[in-house]
């Protein structure tokens, strides 16, 4: 295997860890077993755990941008978007119900752990913060798109939180049915 297919397994390892563990309870050399590799190979790729936390958030990023992408071209109008990602909650449910949302649990944690990281895992909430700002605006609601993008994201990270607390998913389905209906109650509005 080439170094560079190492070094991304390394990362899938970690972010998997990271989400299911958590970063504090993940050592290098539990990465390194998933992985199959001596943790001097893991050295090899990254000098520290720090330096995977950083290459898992960014492949997060990445990830996310994609995903973004990917709404953009499957979603026939903003509305539609919105709807894929709220119902991200029952798309992702039986790893929410387990772990939580990826994108909370790691920035909750950093934000314990005070981590130099916090504020870069939260660039995944920014990317939806805006990503959403956008879909409302182009329904037309400039003035308080920032405010909806918000409302959508506090109410789905409320959702995931306790479907995963309570682990019920009979309150996370009609939960995403509500968001979907109040966004349909939306008027669009003149651009």
């Amino acid at each position: 295997m080439g170094q560079r297919a190492t070094r991304l397994q390394i990362v899938e390892a970690a972010d998997g860890l990271f989400y299911r563990q958590g970063f504090e309870h993940t050592s290098v050399a539990d990465i390194a077993g998933v992985v199959n590799i001596s943790r001097g190979n893991f050295y090899h790729h990254f000098k520290t755990k720090d330096d995977i936390l950083d290459a898992v958030i960014k492949n997060r990023l990445g990830r996310t941008q994609q995903m973004l992408v990917d709404w953009e071209d499957s979603g026939a109008t903003p509305r539609d978007r919105i709807k894929c990602y709220i119902r991200i909650l029952v798309t992702n449910w039986t790893l929410i119900r387990d772990y939580g949302c990826p994108v909370g649990t790691l920035c909750t944690e950093l934000a314990k752990l005070n981590h130099a990281s916090k504020e870069e895992a939260n660039k995944v909430f920014t990317l939806f913060r805006t990503w959403l700002r956008n879909q409302f605006n182009l329904l037309g609601h400039a003035d308080d798109a920032d405010a909806l993008a918000m409302q959508v994201l506090s109410w789905s990270q409320g959702v995931a939180t306790l479907g995963n607390a309570f682990n019920d998913f009979s309150y996370v389905k009609p939960e995403v049915d509500k968001m979907c209906d109040w966004l349909d109650s939306l008027p669009v509005r003149a651009t």
